[in-house]
């Protein structure tokens, strides 16, 4: 009479044994050269490191990639990369256990890593700027990664391990380049340029501010799904090349506030479509880094740039406090499965996202 109860506790002594077993090993993603062929992305066997006394463990359900992963596989993001780096720096995920000091979370507790796991507030130095995931230090392509609890923060309750795995780089930057260093207002019009995770991302912190935005993409279906985000003004930087002068036009006298991704190909173009007083945030180069900043496009407007590396902490604990009041979620293009990381990559290198590419495991 007494078998039912024993089978019951047999099994749950099983599935815990199963459960400790699962946290022993896993498969992660390494980026591994071998002789002198290209930087290949390959799924490999390996061990989960326990927390040690301010860790916490992290069993990962969502990464997303960003246009410098891209680079980074191709061997042409500067820095030093580790051997046998994990990609990816940003992802998201549910807390399994912690260290015997960390007091920060708990388990079960949802949690992103930050893209500077040292950068927590104020300006950056040096040894911060060494140590982004996916690049100095390993990244979350992998099943679980141990890391200091300090490097993590809570996610949105109504965010998605998806959708909460968008923010990392393309979201505190998005934040940053218009709320830190821009200070956008109410009805200032905001210049963002295609349809990537940064701009999608701006555009909706934008449309949440009272802000206006200005788009810019070479296919219509693209503009059209913008328009259906809030965007106010589009234009199609094909059919219009001489684009900046369509926004001094639509926007009588220029934007406020400009992401600029496009680098060298697209900076003068930029800058000549600045209201006096505005401000560009230099985020990235999607037609190669670089481009002259002549000292009279800022100066004859009293208009401001800055160089942005995504952000702290503090930054991505402000976005997400931003995101809990007004509610709106990420962008997300496509969904891969961890089996199919490889083809996510292709995805993002395409060029045809409008919004976020996100792997799931």
């Amino acid at each position: 009479m007494h078998a039912v109860p024993r089978l019951a506790t047999w099994l749950s002594f099983l599935v815990l044994a199963m459960s400790a077993q699962a946290q022993t090993t896993q498969k992660q993603y390494q980026l591994q050269k071998t002789g002198d062929a290209p930087l290949a992305l390959k799924l490999v066997e390996a061990p989960v490191r326990q927390p040690g006394e301010r860790e916490v463990l992290v069993r990962v359900h969502a990464t997303s990639l960003n246009r410098r992963d891209i680079y980074v596989k191709a061997a042409q993001y500067p820095g030093q990369m580790k051997p046998n780096l994990v990609p990816l720096s940003d992802g998201a995920g549910e807390v399994v256990a912690t260290g015997p000091k960390a007091t920060r979370f708990k388990k079960g507790d949802r949690v992103a890593a930050i893209f500077f796991p040292m950068w927590i507030d104020g300006r950056p130095k040096p040894e911060y700027l060494g140590s982004l995931g996916g690049g100095g230090v390993d990244g979350m392509l992998s099943q679980y990664v141990t890391l200091n609890e300090n490097s993590l923060v809570a996610i949105p309750k109504h965010l998605s391990w998806e959708e909460a795995a968008t923010l990392p780089c393309a979201g505190v930057t998005a934040w940053n380049a218009l709320v830190t260093r821009g200070h956008t207002q109410p009805g200032d019009f905001v210049l963002l340029q295609g349809t990537g995770g940064v701009s999608i991302l701006g555009l909706q912190l934008a449309v949440a501010m009272g802000a206006k935005p200005v788009i810019t993409s070479s296919h219509d279906d693209k503009l059209a799904r913008a328009k259906q985000l809030g965007a106010t003004i589009t234009i199609n930087y094909k059919t219009t090349p001489d684009w900046e002068k369509a926004v001094l036009e639509a926007t009588q006298g220029g934007v406020q506030q400009a992401l600029e991704v496009g680098g060298k190909q697209t900076l003068q173009k930029t800058l000549a479509s600045l209201a006096p007083g505005g401000h560009v945030a230099l985020i990235g180069g999607l037609s190669e880094f670089g481009g002259d900043i002549p000292a009279y496009a800022l100066m004859g407007k009293n208009a401001t740039a800055s160089g942005l590396y995504v952000g702290s902490r503090a930054d991505f604990e402000a976005l997400n406090a931003f995101l809990e009041k007004h509610r709106f979620k990420p962008v997300i293009d496509k969904v891969f499965d961890f089996e199919n990381a490889r083809a996510a990559y292709d995805y993002m290198d395409s060029g045809a996202l409008f919004g976020k590419v996100v792997i799931r495991l």
